[in-house]
């Protein structure tokens, strides 16, 4: 399975955050929130909910694009905010652990466009590999004692 949605970029994105990513549906954005990738979101809870496993997540800016990977949260459960975390962090925001970068990794040029409340970004979340339940997906990965 597959899902696209589309958000814009903010001035105040900074992509600095070394364990997770966000994308949202506010309007504006403060200095404070590191993570986020793009505003005013336009993604459908229960299509992302029907997403599951290991899963890759495609960011493009025009013919800029970036991908982070990451295992499905089976108890995602928020129709405002997606979350990608490395950890094993438990939120209804928590579309995906095991998150393999942070918003920090995000490509530079991709950031620079993303400054631009203009700027246009397509996200694209798709399944990877076999098709598994969530549980068996999140067993595949091991848990980091740190």
């Amino acid at each position: 399975m597959k899902y696209t949605f589309q958000c814009y970029g903010h001035p105040n994105i900074k992509a600095k955050h070394y364990r997770t990513i966000e994308f949202t549906k506010d309007e504006d954005l403060t200095p404070s929130g590191d993570c986020i990738l793009g505003i005013r979101a336009n993604f459908e809870k229960a299509e992302l909910k029907k997403l599951s496993g290991k899963i890759r997540i495609i960011v493009e800016v025009g013919s800029l694009s970036d991908t982070f990977h990451a295992v499905i949260n089976p108890y995602f459960d928020d129709d405002h905010e997606i979350v990608f975390r490395k950890s094993l962090y438990q939120s209804k925001r928590t579309l995906g652990h095991f998150l393999n970068k942070g918003a920090n990794r995000l490509d530079r040029a991709i950031l620079k466009c993303l400054q631009s409340s203009d700027t246009l970004m397509t996200v694209t979340i798709e399944e990877t590999g076999k098709r598994r339940s969530n549980t068996e997906a999140h067993k595949l990965l091991p848990i980091s004692k740190k």
